[in-house]
């Protein structure tokens, strides 16, 4: 027989282990992509419990990374967060790979016969044809990625406020090409400007370092919002919550 004494003590320990529990069953994802009617409702970076419920009208689509995977929700209707998400753990391994190659080849990619546009295979290659805040661990080994991949390419890479620059020369069919770092040394928040082959073409980039390294997409999206780096979050809505 336990006494009085312990059955309190136990019973308090009961407690603090259901208290536990439930808080580390209510975890939340972040919302990396929305569009549609509600798309104010849910603005990007926007956290929701996985045990909460959104609902939303025809033609919304809100793109969710979650501890345990990526849940895609289509209005209208209503929709459990946390509810059999996709699991995208390779995915995500993929597309945040370091990668050792110097250059890959690209494509369009085909899904029940129609062509897509081409996506960019890495998180970590720096769009030539989108401007904004890129986030990168290590400046010292900096690759761009080009959309089209046909045909010999060369790009100038300019800093602002300074005669600097270097060019990125793409090979035929080779989506990646790497920034030679003896040549231009990239610095965090000074703003690059990237120039086309056409001499008309400009995009501006600002490199920002990212504190730590994250092991889950929904700790990686959330330091990636906070960095402004949009179009990487952009970059993981469509990977891990699009088609293969």
């Amino acid at each position: 027989m336990f006494s009085a004494k312990m059955k309190a003590r136990m019973a308090g320990m009961a407690l603090i282990g259901a208290a536990f529990s439930a808080s580390a069953t209510a975890m939340a994802g972040v919302v990396v992509k929305s569009s549609g009617p509600s798309a104010s409702e849910y603005p990007v970076g926007t956290k929701l419990d996985d045990d909460s419920s959104i609902t939303l009208q025809a033609g919304d689509t809100v793109t969710v990374l979650t501890s345990q995977g990526t849940r895609v929700m289509r209005g209208a209707g209503t929709f459990r967060v946390g509810e059999r998400p996709r699991v995208t753990t390779a995915r995500f391994a993929a597309l945040t790979r370091k990668r050792a190659a110097r250059s890959v080849r690209t494509g369009a990619v085909r899904t029940g016969g129609s062509a897509l546009a081409p996506r960019n295979p890495n998180l970590w290659y720096v769009d030539v044809s989108a401007s904004g805040t890129v986030c990168l661990y290590d400046f010292s080994v900096v690759r761009f990625w080009r959309p089209d991949s046909q045909g010999i390419a060369t790009y100038t890479i300019a800093e602002a406020g300074s005669d600097a620059t270097v060019d990125v020369t793409f090979d035929d069919k080779m989506g990646v090409a790497p920034l030679d770092p003896a040549r231009m040394a990239l610095s965090e928040g000074t703003e690059y400007t990237i120039t086309g082959p056409d001499g008309e073409t400009v995009t501006s980039v600002t490199f920002v370092a990212l504190p730590e390294e994250y092991e889950r997409a929904d700790q990686l999206a959330e330091a990636l919002i906070d960095k402004q780096c949009n179009v990487q979050v952009d970059v993981m809505a469509t990977r891990l919550g699009g088609p293969a």
